[in-house]
């Protein structure tokens, strides 16, 4: 049996979804006594001792939340500030619950695949967690200078007050608008509760269609394929040389969109012999599983991926002298966005009086 298509499904309100709807209705409920619990105060967010800022989105899927995040973080320290960043870690065992350190055990594996590539991105701090209010607290016992934090993907978790929140949308916009599974909403739009005393929108790319009306400050940003590859031993190359290099080329991608992944090298001129496709955050076992196979069926001998199938894997899980080459994913806000950040960081976003 074929998979399901669910980015396909949730674009239009098509039988399938219709289907669903029954289950959205379920959702919906759900999250309508989700917010009736905070409001009537039977649960309260924790505030942290210093500026928090949640990138998030609310449709299901990829929409360069991660990147963002990346872009977000070297702006904060080209301005001076320590930011550090909390990450849920998907995939990451849940053993007791606590929060870990990414640098304490950077295994993919163990934290995650997302919360590995930002700490090596960014060279900042990263705690990972499902409770963002425990990875808070260790982020901060552990790097006392951390004077703000990211929570990347963390609009859903109400537990860790906000001071800010960054809603980051694709092409996709909210799809057919419904609540999962009917459509890829994880919560209605716009939103029905204050995420934060700030909210900004955050398009990575122009909306495919009419985009849903909202009433928060909209920015843009651009999402692109960085320049230059990165082997998994290091060596880089320029993307031009695999727009007019003679071997087949072929393309690998574990995440949310690998079609998006695979177009985006199309559009940069790169001639794709074979594409695999795997499910978001496949394994290292996928992954080197998926290369075996397309190589053995006489497949490339050279493949790009996406940074977050890279940081997986290693030279010698590749099949001899075949070479796998990360594509980074570069997310650059428009100076608009950065302009009202700044505006943020010199009031709501200033350090608070510490007291853990």
């Amino acid at each position: 049996m074929a998979a399901i298509d669910w980015t396909r499904l949730w674009q239009r309100r098509t039988a399938a979804a219709v289907g669903l709807y029954p289950l959205a209705l379920l959702y919906a409920a759900l999250l309508g006594v989700r917010r009736g619990l905070w409001r009537l105060g039977w649960r309260r967010p924790w505030r942290a001792p210093v500026p928090v800022l949640v990138v998030g989105n609310v449709v299901a899927g990829g929409a360069g939340k991660t990147p963002t995040t990346a872009a977000l973080v070297q702006h904060l320290r080209r301005r001076g500030r320590h930011p550090g960043i909390v990450a849920r870690g998907y995939g990451a065992p849940a053993a007791d619950g606590s929060a870990r350190l990414v640098a304490d055990d950077p295994d993919p594996a163990r934290c995650g695949d997302e919360p590995v590539l930002l700490a090596r991105a960014t060279g900042v701090p990263v705690a990972v967690g499902r409770d963002r209010v425990a990875a808070v607290r260790r982020l901060l016992q552990r790097h006392p200078e951390v004077d703000i934090v990211v929570a990347d993907d963390g609009l859903q978790h109400w537990r860790l007050a906000a001071d800010a929140a960054l809603v980051v949308f694709d092409a996709r916009d909210v799809g057919n608008g419904w609540l999962l599974p009917a459509g890829p909403l994880r919560e209605p739009w716009p939103l029905r509760r204050a995420p934060a005393p700030t909210v900004w929108v955050l398009r990575t790319e122009p909306a495919s269609h009419p985009p849903a009306a909202h009433p928060y400050p909209e920015f843009a940003a651009q999402r692109r394929l960085a320049p230059e590859t990165v082997a998994l031993d290091g060596t880089r190359r320029p993307m031009a040389h695999w727009r007019s290099t003679p071997e087949a080329i072929g393309a690998l991608a574990g995440i949310a969109r690998p079609a998006a992944f695979f177009a985006a090298l199309q559009a940069q001129g790169v001639p794709l012999a074979a594409t695999v496709p795997l499910a978001d955050h496949a394994p290292t076992a996928q992954l080197r599983a998926a290369l075996h196979a397309a190589v053995t069926a006489g497949g490339p001998r050279q493949w790009l991926c996406t940074e977050k199938d890279a940081i997986k894997l290693r030279p010698a899980d590749l099949p001899e002298g075949v070479g796998v080459w990360a594509v980074p994913l570069e997310v650059v806000p428009s100076a608009a966005w950065l302009d009202a950040l700044d505006a943020w960081l010199a009031t709501a976003g200033q350090p608070r009086p510490r007291a853990l």
